[in-house]
């Protein structure tokens, strides 16, 4: 990551606040409403506008995914250091029931799971950590999971 990106990325905060201005969030109405000072946590919500909601009156599908797409992969980043090459690797989202008002994700990232990468990793080999995040609506309802995995390598 060259130095005025991660200029960026230097406080939980300005992640927060650049994530939410990014032109993908800001169009498809994705807020970060929280980053823990260490990365280790984020929460990410989207409210129910015009301009993201579907032909039949729920949330567009898309906009659900990219609640989720980068946060993972950005909180790692921050939490390994620049001695590692953090990718999306894959990523799948199962709908599953229809999303209305605002729905919200919360991506927690362990200092164990962190340890264990690094572990995993030490030697150069790359890793592909799984992770499963559930988007959920205002009353706590599933709307939909979405699966990620990453591609993790300590640079040579």
């Amino acid at each position: 990551m060259n130095r005025k990106v991660r200029q960026w990325f230097a406080s939980a905060g300005a992640l927060r606040r650049m994530l939410t201005a990014f032109a993908p969030y800001l169009g498809a109405g994705v807020a970060v409403t929280h980053v823990a000072e260490d990365f280790s946590s984020a929460t990410v919500e989207l409210r129910q506008r015009w301009y993201n909601t579907n032909y039949v009156g729920t949330h567009f599908g898309g906009s659900l995914y990219s609640m989720a797409d980068p946060m993972y992969m950005l909180l790692l980043m921050r939490r390994l250091g620049s001695d590692y090459i953090v990718w999306d690797k894959s990523a799948s989202i199962d709908f599953v029931r229809p999303g209305k008002g605002t729905v919200r994700a919360h991506f927690e990232l362990t200092d164990e799971r962190v340890e264990e990468i690094r572990r995993l990793t030490e030697n150069g080999d790359k890793h592909l950590p799984e992770w499963n995040v559930d988007i959920l609506d205002e009353s706590g309802e599933v709307v939909a999971r979405v699966h990620k995995v990453l591609y993790v390598r300590k640079k040579r």
